[in-house]
């Protein structure tokens, strides 16, 4: 029997959201009016039900969904809402599974965990997601007494993907499957028949027998290795596990496509500008390997091919911590909606100056924990007392697939004594309720040992405004540096606004370089960039951060786009942070002071 392979409690939408499409059909869909014949299906309890079993049913709600997808994994519960909602009223529903790689076992936890009171049919061979001409779900269809398709399309708008990501609006501003059922109930025609859908392929089975010469076993599992797994796998924020076979099969058509448009593996930088030794990007010739071996009915090959499975840090990645610092008690992440970025602010009890060699920040629930920054307030600042003194001094960071900070020995970061820590995190909802605690692991250096003091900053700006409705509005901050540095790493930071970013380094002798340039910036993907080779940034430099923002209609992750936005420490606020990390280029007595000085502006 085919391992379960779930993952993370089914993971969230953002990881998930870079691995679907937007699938809008058009206003005169075909489905629309169409009889939808009965149909048997199986029940996950492998007991046949039919569509004739509603026949005393006014209306019949049929919607697709798979138990992995995190789109449908968000809509679960929002569904059974619904048919409690509807039931008293003469609606049906009852959801079909048409997901080759979806087992009886995998539909039954599902329907459980999300408290279904309704059916859930396995379509196995696809054929009733052909009859509905559905290709993705979550997807939904209403129909009349007659099972003629009244409506179809998603069951709101609240959650949903853009050209690049997704978004998570903080309240649902139309109840699209409500309005149909509640406009046909009372003998009116659908207002707005046909809505967008959104999210993952339907797994089919492959449409040809297996053949070729590319293989599962020989090529696509150490390619899945080496770029995928360290999230799709158990336990990770992958919301289903890419180390299966059969699962693996399912997903297929799924990963040609996020493959070849360059949405997963997930990576913004152009290519024009600077290498990056965490480029996790398919090269053409792997992206060949990917259309070959599904063009040819997934071949499995011979078992003696398949590499060992990968072996994974189970615990730290840095040396055993000198300390481990954990927010004060488990964080309740409930199992929708939107949550506003939560800040925990921890005393770790230093009394004395410390250096930090190794800082590694884990999540304590991989399932809902999409990114953390952590910080340290100085002595004397209250933290958020005013956007000039109350932003953290940066330590370290977590994203799905990110390494520590582990600097070289005799290179550390100060943090002054009596600081306090700040865990800022992003939380995503995955259809479940849930609980965090997550914690940060430090190794000190030794004082005496300590060469140079290493520069984890940023370039910023907190004194901006962006206009209602601009859809491109720039904001440009820099800082120059007093002494030669190299540059380690980039990593850009704004929130729903966010459009585009560029680091550029002008040079003392008036020359300039774009050293990072992120034209599709995805607020869902906080990547920081590390550079192959160091960046020599002599004194005098300054680094240059330009960042636009989409403050319109047009944006769907805007929550407010008819208000201007200004700084805040909150997703519907805006920031322009541009984060690096440098070390001094001659050994010196670190100073007391930051070795960068700022030079803030914007526009």
């Amino acid at each position: 029997m085919r391992r379960i392979a779930r993952g993370a409690a089914g993971g969230v939408l953002w990881l998930a959201v870079a691995l679907t499409s937007v699938a809008a059909e058009p206003a005169d869909s075909p489905i629309i009016g169409r009889q939808i014949a009965d149909f048997t299906l199986k029940d996950v309890h492998g007991q046949p039900r039919a569509l004739a079993d509603f026949a005393d049913g006014q209306l019949v709600v049929v919607a697709f969904m798979g138990t992995e997808c995190p789109l449908a994994r968000l809509y679960a519960p929002r569904l059974q809402q619904l048919a409690a909602e509807y039931r008293e009223r003469g609606v049906a529903f009852v959801a079909v599974d048409s997901n080759d790689q979806d087992s009886l076992t995998e539909m039954a936890a599902f329907a459980k965990e999300h408290d279904w009171q309704f059916g859930f049919w396995k379509d196995r061979d696809q054929a009733v997601a052909d009859r509905f001409s559905v290709a993705r779900n979550p997807a939904v269809f209403v129909l009349d007494r007659q099972r003629v398709v009244r409506y179809e399309g998603r069951i709101d708008d609240q959650y949903g993907l853009g050209s690049s990501s997704g978004y998570a609006r903080p309240e649902v501003k139309r109840r699209d499957l409500a309005i149909a059922l509640d406009e046909l109930l009372a003998g009116k025609e659908v207002s707005q028949p046909t809505t967008p859908t959104t999210g993952c392929l339907i797994g089919r089975r492959p449409r040809s027998a297996p053949s070729g010469d590319v293989t599962y076993t020989r090529h696509i599992a150490p390619l899945l290795q080496a770029r995928c797994v360290s999230c799709h796998r158990a336990g990770e924020i992958g919301p289903f596990a890419l180390t299966d076979f059969d699962e693996v099969v399912g997903w297929a058509d799924m990963i040609r496509e996020v493959v070849c448009d360059g949405r997963m593996p997930p990576w913004s930088a152009s290519p024009e500008h600077g290498k990056f030794s965490n480029d996790p990007r398919l090269s053409d010739a792997e992206k060949q390997l990917v259309n070959d071996w599904i063009d040819h009915g997934c071949p499995q090959g011979e078992p003696s091919d398949l590499p060992p499975p990968r072996q994974w840090t189970d615990g730290w990645q840095i040396d055993t911590p000198d300390q481990i610092v954990r927010i004060a008690k488990p964080y309740k992440v409930h199992a929708e909606g939107v949550l506003a970025y939560q800040y925990f602010l921890v005393d770790p009890g230093w009394t004395e100056d410390k250096w930090i060699a190794q800082a590694e920040v884990r999540p304590g629930n991989r399932a809902v924990v999409h990114h953390i920054l952590v910080g340290f307030v100085p002595p004397l600042v209250k933290f958020g007392q005013k956007p000039e003194e109350g932003g953290p001094a940066p330590l370290t960071s977590f994203v799905p697939g990110s390494i520590p900070h582990v600097y070289q020995p005799g290179t550390a970061v100060l943090v002054p004594a009596r600081s306090r820590l700040i865990f800022e995190i992003h939380y995503t909802p995955n259809g479940i309720a849930q609980e965090d605690q997550s914690y940060l692991g430090v190794v000190f250096a030794d004082p005496a040992s300590v060469k140079k003091r290493a520069v984890y900053d940023n370039v910023e700006s907190k004194k901006f405004t962006i206009p209602a409705g601009a859809n491109d509005h720039e904001l440009v901050a820099s800082r120059v540096f007093d002494r030669d540095h190299l540059l380690l790493s980039m990593s850009p930071h704004m929130h729903l606004r966010g459009k585009s970013f560029r680091f550029e380094a002008a040079y003392p002798d008036g020359t300039t370089e774009i050293l990072l340039d992120v034209p599709r910036y995805d607020f869902n993907w906080q990547l920081r960039y590390e550079l192959a080779e160091p960046k020599r940034l002599p004194a005098g430099t300054k680094l240059v951060c330009t960042a636009r923002y989409d403050n319109s209609a047009a944006n769907l992750a805007n929550p407010a786009p008819d208000k201007d936005v200004h700084f805040g420490w909150q997703t519907w606020d805006e920031m322009l942070a541009g984060f690096f990390t440098a070390v001094p280029v001659e050994n010196a007595v670190p100073p007391a002071t930051p070795p960068v000085a700022a030079e803030e502006s914007s526009q």
